[in-house]
Order: C-alpha cells, then sequence, then structure tokens
C-alpha cells in the first residue's frame, strides 16, 4: 500500500510516515545461521516513540551450533533463548509492524536477507516493505561532504563509529533493540544534516 501511495504522491512529506527501525542479532552471517533477537522502535511524526517498541529473543530451531562466545557477545543466556517463543511467533509481531510503514534499517542487505529467509521458513509472504538504509544516507552525507571538502574521510559505516562521527551518545553495541533506537536516532540526525524533506528523497 505504501508503495501505491508513494507512486501517486512523490513529494510525500517524510515525516507523514511510520518507520520502524529494526535489528536483528544473529549466530552468524551464513545463511545456515539463525536469529537470535529481534528490536523494532517505531517513529511517528518525526519522534521516537520508545514506549510502542518491540523486543523479544527467539528460541532458536538447532541449539548444538550455537557459540557461547557468540552468545555472550549478544549478552544472552543459553536459558533465556530457551524460554523464548519460536521464531515465527515473533515473526508474526514484526509483520504486523512491517506492514504499517517503511522499515529502517543499517545494513539492509543483511537484515532484510535474514529476514526474507525466516518468512520463507515460516510459509509468510514477504510484505515488500520500502526500505531505508542508514549506511546510503551516510554515503550520501560523505558524497554530499566530498564535494566541499575532498580531503575529509568518508563516514564509518559501523553502527557504533557512525554514532561517534555524529556526536551522539555510545551505547552498548549488539543488542537488538538498543541497535535498533541507535539506528533511529542515526537516521533523524542524518534525515537532518541532508535536508531530506520527502519520503522519495529516502529510498
Amino acid at each position: 500500500m505504501l508503495k501505491r501511495l508513494l507512486r501517486r504522491t512523490p513529494a510525500l512529506p517524510w515525516e507523514e510516515v511510520v518507520y520502524w527501525a529494526l535489528d536483528l542479532e544473529t549466530s552468524g552471517l551464513k545463511p545456515q545461521d539463525q536469529i537470535l533477537s529481534v528490536g523494532m522502535v517505531p517513529i511517528r511524526k518525526g519522534v521516537i516513540r520508545y514506549g510502542e517498541h518491540l523486543y523479544s529473543l527467539v528460541r532458536p530451531h538447532r541449539f548444538d551450533t550455537l557459540s557461547l562466545e557468540g552468545l555472550r557477545a549478544h549478552q544472552i543466556r543459553p536459558f533465556e533463548l530457551r524460554e523464548a517463543p519460536p521464531l515465527c511467533q515473533v515473526l508474526r509481531e514484526v509483520h504486523q509492524r512491517l506492514k504499517e510503514g517503511v522499515l529502517l534499517v543499517h545494513h539492509a542487505l543483511v537484515d532484510v536477507t535474514f529476514l526474507k529467509r525466516a518468512y520463507a521458513r515460516c510459509d509468510l509472504v514477504w510484505p515488500e516493505p520500502q526500505v531505508v538504509d542508514t549506511v546510503k544516507l551516510l554515503h550520501k552525507l560523505g558524497q554530499r561532504r566530498a564535494l566541499l571538502e575532498p580531503h575529509l574521510e568518508a563516514p564509518p559505516e559501523n553502527l557504533a563509529k557512525a554514532r561517534a562521527f555524529l556526536d551522539l551518545p555510545p551505547y552498548t553495541a549488539h543488542h537488538a533493540l538498543i541497535d535498533a533506537l541507535a539506528t533511529a536516532e542515526i537516521f533523524l540526525v542524518l534525515r537532518a544534516k541532508l535536508g531530506i524533506r520527502t519520503l522519495r528523497e529516502l529510498v
């Protein structure tokens, strides 16, 4: 529905759209790796609505492939995963939010790939949301800066380093909800710095 609206109104103001900042923590980046937790935070009318957040651990379908070191990096304990809801149950909560607005992620290729794979596993139809990638917005900012001052280094893509570059406070890394919030804040700063006024300019 949002794509049809965008075609009809290419100058749709950016703040009239709901953005769901999302982060996934996974057991790795390979196709066989699993989603361990999901965090989502909405932006409505240009304001982060943390009170409406979604956060859930995800019970893996296989435990034998998980490493304790990897779980510690995500601040997750094995017993918490055993008590967590299964992937398809969590994905239904994600699905309700994705149908509402734009998917906002940092490094879209990683998260969207895992989401599509999860949708297929759960026999859900991918809703084809509009996707805004904060890494692409960082690239836009870097290109603009390079025109004025070619000697400047490009903005870093790493989430924590990008926050420091944008003078945002440091957050604990590798926690899905905190990283989703961090992504939402980065988005708002980049949107202002780039002077973006419409959704079309973001996607």
